[in-house]
Parts: C-alpha cells; structure tokens; sequence
C-alpha cells in the first residue's frame, strides 16, 4: 500500500494493513506480464469471466428465479448495467433540464443511426414519478463516433459536478414515505446518493429562502467514505444536513439525563425539548455481499463465495435492530441490499420481526410504485456451509455453529445438540471424526434429502428486484413500520457486561482509544455496501468476517431501554469527565480527537457587522443558528448556518456529552475574505454560493439588478470595470456600493433595475466583489459556465415561443380577412408588431 507521509501511514496501519493478509488487487488493471503464460511474455487482455459455478448452483437451489427464466437471467446478468441518473428535484433548473432530455437528446437520439447499429435512445424510467429519473446504454465505441451522444456525455457530466443530476437510480428512498417535517437517519450513506435524494424530498415543496422543519442525518462508518458523502451532499446546498462517523450498529441514542449539564451552562440558549435524539424515517441499507452489482462490477464473479452473505448476516441484524430502536412509534424503516441471497436478505428480516415480538409490522408497498417491476420474497430457502446444505439449525455440525446461526434459517429455532444427526448410512460415534464427518456430509450435501423449513412470517410483503425484468441491477427492499415500543427486558435481568457478545462488549471502551480515522477496520469495507457500493471492498472485508467474526449473534436484548442506556455514558477520547456539584462538565472542544469541534458562532460583533452590511432583515434568524469548527472567533474561516431541526439535534448534542461525532453539519453561509481588499472592506465576510439561495430574499443592502447583457458579460468575463458596463445606470449603481461582497440578481424582462428586489423561484443570482473600480464575479468557472447555458437555452425558447406566438397571430389576422372577404391593414400591422 502506497502513501505518502507520516499520517497517511499511520491511518493506513490502522484501517487496512492490520486487518488485510495483503493489498487489494485491482482487479481492472492487468500487469504486463501474465502469470498464467506459459511463456513468460504478455498476454492479450481478456474481459472478465462472467460465469461461477457455485453461483450458479447456489442461486438455482435457493429458486431466486423459476426454472425457465434462468437462462435469460443469467444472460442479463452477464451484460454491463445501463446507466441511469436522476434529476434533481429541488434544483432551480429541474424543469429545464427534464425539457431539454425531453425535447432535444431523446428525440435526437432516436433518429440517430450509427455503423454498427442504432444507439438506444435514453428514456424516462417508467417507474420513477414525473420523469425526473433516466436510463441510457451506450457504449464508449458509441460515444466517439456518434456527435449528439458526446454532447450528452458532456452534459450528463457538467450536470453531475453542479448537483443537477445524481448519477444513480435509488429505489429504496421511494418507500420510505419522506415527508418535509421529518427526521431521518441513513444508517451506511456513503457515498451519498440515497441521502441526496432524501435531502431533495425533504426540500421540495419549500419557498425560496424557507427551510424544511425535517432533517437527515447521514452517517458511515469509514471516514474516507464520509469525505466523499461530505461532498455529494454538498451539491444540495442544504442546512438540513448532519454527517456522522460511527458504527452503525452502535449508533448513539443521545438520550438527555438530569445528570448532564445543560446547553446553557455553556452559553448556548436552547429552546429545545428534545429529550432524545428519534427519527420518523430510518433507512437501513445494510453492508452486503453486493452480488446484486455483478453487471457494474464483473470481477464478483470471481470472487463470490456462499462464506460472504453468511458472514454479514449477524451484523445485518444488528444494524436493522438498532434502526429500529432509534424510530419513533408510528416510524417506518426500510432494510434494502443489493445482494440476492436470502439469507442477508429474507433472513434478517425475519429475524427482526421474531427479535420485535410484534412491535413493528412487515408492511406490502407492492401498490406505492406500481410500474415498478418486482417479485414477493421468499419463505423457504436453505443455507450452505462448506459444501453443505443445511435446511434447518439440527443440521449445522456444532464446531460450524459459532458461523453458522438459527437467525439463519427459516424457522429461527436452535437445536442444542449436532450429534442428533444419524446418517442413513449407519451410526456415527463422532461426527468429529474423519469417518463421521464424511457420513455427515454424505445425508447433507444433497438438498433434496432435506425437510425444507418455511418460515410462518409473512415475507411476501418484501420486494426481490431481479435484472431481467427492467434491465436494471438486483435489489431487496422490506418495509417496516413500529406499531408500538420494543419489548424491555425487565432491568434487574440485564447484566450488559455478560449478555453483550465480544464484538459488541462496552461500545464506549471500545471507541476510547479511536483517532478521526481509526476505526475498527474490520467493518471499514463492509459499511462500503450503501449506495454505489464497492462491492470488491465489501468483498474483501467479508472475508475477513468470516475467519474471525462472522458467527457473532446479535445481542437477543436489543431494545429501547437497554441501547440508551448503552449510550447515556459519553465517550471521551481525550481526559475523563469531571463531576462537579452532580453534574458532567462537559467539554466544548477536543471531544472526538482529530474533529475539528462543533461550536455556536456567538461573536454577536461580528453577526451584527454582517448584517448590518448586507442589511439582513429580522426575520431571518442569524443568532443560534451559526455554527463553526474552530472555538477562536478571530480565526473563524467559515461560519455555517444550520435550520431550527439541526440547531435542536446539536443543543441535545451538548446536553448529552458530544455522543455524535460529526464530521460536517450545515450550510456554507459566510466565508473570511483573506485578500488585501477583503480586509479593507467594512465586512471581511462575503456570502458563499451555497448559502445564497436561502439569505437571498433577506438582504436589503449591497443587492442590484442586471440587464440580461451585463449579467452575460459578468459571466464571460469575470471582472467588468464600472464604465464598461452596457447599462450605464448600473455601472454606476455598482460603483457606488460598499466595498466588499455584493449580489446582483438577473432582471427579468422589463423589470426595472431599481428597488425593492422581488425574489421568487426562478431568480437567479450570483455573488460578486465589489472593488474599487471594477466588479468581479465570485463563482467559480463550472457554475458560471452551467448559467451561462441555461440563459442561452432560455432565450432559445423565450424566442421561439414569440416567433409561434407572432406566426398564430398572423394566421389568425389572414384567416379574418379571408372571412370577410377584404384587407384589414391595421390589423395586420398590429399583428406584426406584436
């Protein structure tokens, strides 16, 4: 493993060199020289083998499919996964960009013909609402010979980067019902794209400048992976967004006790209620053996083994269980993988229902998308072990029952004992024995000898997605909903220390001594499974799993009760906590050591500075709604805001101890201008891009409109000197601003350039450095660019819409005359001039 530097070192001997017997192959690189040539020189490059026997076994015995669709699965399954991408949403230009897939890439597409054959034209997916998601398939042989699929190429790509379109089709997120009030928890959300799509639900029937009373809490285990969510979601420009790094099966519960000092002890004014930290939506898509991802990820192929949707099986039930512990009553989870196995799939979910004992519901959304090709779950299926199937838990041999668990099976139930087993073939003394163990896999290894078990649960409410029927990957999905609280185990039978397995045993020790990036790395490539998996990371770690920790069951006491108070003692990586007068001190810095700290910006100097400056009005709330990662206001670089949800999950945070590590909350809204103008300037903080649509319709100062020209120009050039604007009025408004940061909004048509500023949906704006003789743009080169076209592409339609107009016009006058039977001058001069 390369890496450069003492850190870089370091984190990579925590996470990865102490837990990998060697380094990752990549697996889409072929070295020059071949081992497996005879000759010693290099091979041709071959594609890889897209054929598994155990595979193929495995999935026929498990009757994932029916006899006679098997071959047309595999066919699918062999051939590479069309793309597919989503619009987004809550973007100001979402119809634009639907009308322009629409009207011109879909119909030119569909008369192109290229030498070797027609390209597919993209099309909406018929399932996803108001065509707002798309699938395309075409190959990069196509793309270079083809003109109009380069410019899609081009476009799909600049889309991407701006936060337009999302490049992934993310079912599970349509069941789980969002509404804009509500919290919700992606327990394993890298690398992003689910929790996208949650932010943009949760945003969508919001104003300009409103923000949602919800919030998503966006949470992966491995740190790099939280880097990459940090910037997909940044794209969203949301302040409804909190990112976490923890274990998602001991996600804290930040239940507040009397024992904690409260927020304000420590300056922070909190109005908050909330007593602990529950969600009304839970979406829970677990790590997975990812075999559902074989056509974007053909080296599985290789590499699948049974070992690796029975290894993640425990962590799976742990993870859904603790979903479930942290959602409201009247809350809906969804488990999902891209696995097909039943066994990290129809498994865990009846072994959540089993754990619940009724508390929460299997719920049939077969109804809610209903173009949604998909297939009910299955109640029966077998579980194979070393070269064995095994249809009930009286099967499993006993030094195989450390892997292999009851939850595994249909039924659920536990035998004690393996030597109950009598091959047909005569007694065995030993089934430990060479000699008995032969007799054993004698009865077992043919599946038809066993009494297949079939689960009384009603599975057929979950949801198998199999490739062949839209031409898509492979999904699970259930849809649960809790009906009432989990059972409690009564307190006075709970002795953590003994019933916790050594896996789980004391979450707070086990987090003590953990740096930002050390985690335990046995779990780092399996929290991978969320999302675009890596399913090759996944399957790595998998391995792993399974020689030392795959056989580890959840802990059957799994509840409310006993995972809060799990969670009420903080962890503290730096000093112990110190008690004074009965209650915790806390700490406001220094928490989880490599974070930087989460702090309330109270510089109320520097608040008033800022919108005194931009005249920000009273009804936008600055004060306990800034936050920033350094606890020295005089080198505070970045203030973010965060909305009224966010504000109370943070005030609970304080309460409780820091339980949550965040790696990044809020919305960018203030940035430290550090050049030498910046700090002339009245105000040294200028807004950012990110947080300008939501402070836009506050200011009142520092604020012009532009002609559509001058505002093109902006965008070309940069930097416009006051006298070379096309509008003079404005190149002299512009010099009479303050120095410092400014907004100028985009007049729309006939709109005066002159005060008040009406904002509404469709204002564009942008931020610009007032100087002292010029002003220059503050947006960076790929957003102006993305503007720049969407002006263009709207004057293209404003045009062609008047041309239809005037041409209706002129029918309608000729139309008249020829009615009347004589010229009608005027009439036809006023219909020309129009």
């Amino acid at each position: 493993m390369g890496g450069g530097g003492r850190e870089g070192r370091s984190y990579r001997s925590r996470t990865q060199r102490k837990h990998f017997k060697q380094s990752r192959e990549n697996v889409w690189k072929r070295s020059k020289s071949d081992p497996d040539s005879t000759d010693g020189h290099a091979s041709p490059w071959q594609p890889f083998a897209t054929q598994n026997p155990s595979f193929d076994e495995y999935y026929k015995e498990q009757g994932i499919v029916a006899a006679e669709e098997w071959d047309r699965f595999i066919e699918v399954l062999r051939k590479p996964l069309p793309a597919a991408f989503r619009i987004n949403s809550s973007s100001q230009f979402c119809s634009d960009i639907r009308s322009q897939l629409e009207n011109d890439f879909m119909k030119s597409l569909q008369t192109e013909v290229i030498e070797e054959g027609e390209v597919e034209p993209i099309r909406p997916l018929p399932w996803y609402p108001n065509n707002l998601a798309w699938h395309s398939n075409f190959s990069r042989m196509q793309l270079r010979k083809n003109q109009t699929l380069e410019r899609f190429h081009k476009f799909l790509k600049l889309e991407n980067e701006i936060g337009n379109i999302t490049r992934q089709e993310a079912v599970p997120p349509l069941f789980l019902d969002v509404q804009p009030d509500h919290f919700v928890l992606d327990m394993c959300a890298a690398p992003g794209s689910k929790t996208f799509q949650l932010l943009e639900i949760i945003h969508q029937s919001t104003n300009p400048g409103a923000l949602p009373n919800g919030m998503v809490i966006a949470n992966d285990l491995d740190v790099q992976r939280c880097n990459l969510l940090i910037h997909q979601t940044k794209r969203m420009c949301t302040a409804n967004l909190i990112v976490t790094n923890h274990e998602a099966q001991h996600f804290p519960g930040c239940r507040a006790n009397k024992n904690f000092s409260s927020a304000s002890d420590k300056g922070i004014e909190s109005e908050s209620n909330m007593g602990q930290l529950l969600f009304d939506r839970v979406l829970c898509d677990v790590p997975c053996s990812g075999d559902g991802t074989l056509r974007k990820a053909p080296d599985i192929w290789r590499k699948w083994n049974v070992g690796l949707g029975n290894g993640l099986h425990s962590l799976q039930v742990q993870i859904a269980m603790r979903g479930i512990s942290l959602l409201k009553v009247g809350g809906r989870i969804v488990y999902s993988t891209c696995s097909m196995n039943p066994v990290e799939n129809e498994a865990v979910v009846a072994e959540i229902l089993r754990k619940c004992e009724g508390s929460v519901e299997l719920v049939d959304v077969s109804n809610e998308v209903p173009q949604l090709i998909h297939r009910p779950g299955l109640r029966k299926w077998k579980v194979r072990d070393k070269g064995i199937w095994l249809a009930s838990h009286k099967h499993v041999r006993k030094f195989r029952r450390i892997g292999i668990v009851p939850s595994m099976f249909p039924s659920g139930s536990s035998h004690m004992d393996a030597t109950d087993i009598e091959p047909k073939h005569g007694n065995v003394t030993d089934v430990n024995s060479d000699e008995g163990l032969q007799q054993v896999e004698d009865v077992l290894t043919s599946a038809d000898d066993l009494e297949e078990e079939v689960s009384d649960l009603p599975l057929e409410r979950c949801m198998r997605l199999v490739p062949h029927d839209q031409n898509s990957g492979a999904f699970f999905i259930a849809v649960l909903q809790k009906v009432s609280p989990l059972p409690v185990v009564q307190e006075k039978h709970i002795n953590p220390e003994e019933k916790m397995p050594p896996r789980n045993d004391d979450p707070p020790k086990k987090l003590q001594n953990q740096d930002t990036e050390e985690v335990n790395g046995m779990e780092v490539d399996l929290a991978d499974g969320t999302d675009e998996k890596d399913p090759e990371g996944s399957l790595e770690a998998n391995s792993i799993d399974n020689e030392d920790g795959a056989a580890v069951e959840p802990d059957p006491l799994t509840c409310e009760k006993v995972n809060s108070e799990e969670t009420e003692v903080p962890v503290n990586t730096e000093t112990k906590s110190e008690r004074t007068g009965g209650k915790r001190k806390l700490q406001i810095q220094g928490k989880w050591k490599g974070i930087d700290p989460v702090i309330f910006f109270n510089d109320e100097t520097i608040i008033n500075s800022i919108k005194t400056f931009y005249g920000i009005d009273d009804s936008f709330q600055l004060s306990g709604h800034l936050v920033s990662r350094n606890s020295d206001t005089n080198r505070v670089k970045r203030i973010y805001y965060v909305s009224k949800s966010v504000k109370d999950a943070l005030d609970l945070n304080f309460r409780v101890g820091q339980q949550l590590k965040i790696t990044s909350v809020g919305l960018k809204m203030f940035e430290r201008q550090t050049s030498r103008e910046g700090n002339s300037a009245p105000c040294s903080f200028r807004i950012s891009s990110e947080g300008l649509p939501v402070i836009l319709p506050y200011i009142t100062k520092q604020i012009l409109y532009a002609s559509l020209v001058d505002f093109k120009h902006l965008l070309q050039y940069k930097t416009i000197k006051f006298a070379d604007f096309v509008d003079a009025e404005f190149g002299e408004k512009a010099s009479k601003l303050m120095m410092g940061c400014c907004v100028i909004v985009l007049s729309k048509g006939g709109e005066a350039l002159s005060n008040p500023i009406q904002i509404d949906a469709s204002t564009i704006a942008i931020g610009c450095w007032k100087g002292r003789a010029s002003l220059s743009v503050m947006v960076t080169a790929i957003d102006c660019q993305e503007l720049l076209e969407r002006l263009l592409m709207r004057l293209e339609i404003e045009k062609g819409d008047l041309v239809q107009e005037n041409a209706l016009g002129t029918d309608e006058v000729q139309e008249e005359m020829n009615d009347n039977g004589k010229e009608e001058p005027e009439s036809l001069e006023v219909a020309e001039n129009t």
